[in-house]
């Protein structure tokens, strides 16, 4: 979890830093973003789903 938290605060100092700089961020559209935030769901998704499953059928 630390790790996240480390990426996401070096992110966002990148991305305030592109903003006083006026320079055009070269990561991936919004749409993008999404798109590949809708894969890592879907990829964990029968992982949670076998999970809850299990805990139900206890």
């Amino acid at each position: 979890m630390k790790a996240y938290l480390v990426s996401l605060a070096v992110g966002m100092l990148v991305g305030l830093i592109y903003n006083l700089l006026d320079v055009k961020s070269p990561a991936p559209s919004t749409i993008a973003l999404v798109g590949l935030f809708g894969m890592l769901t879907g990829e964990h998704a029968i992982a949670f789903v076998r999970h809850v499953m299990t805990q139900i059928a206890r």
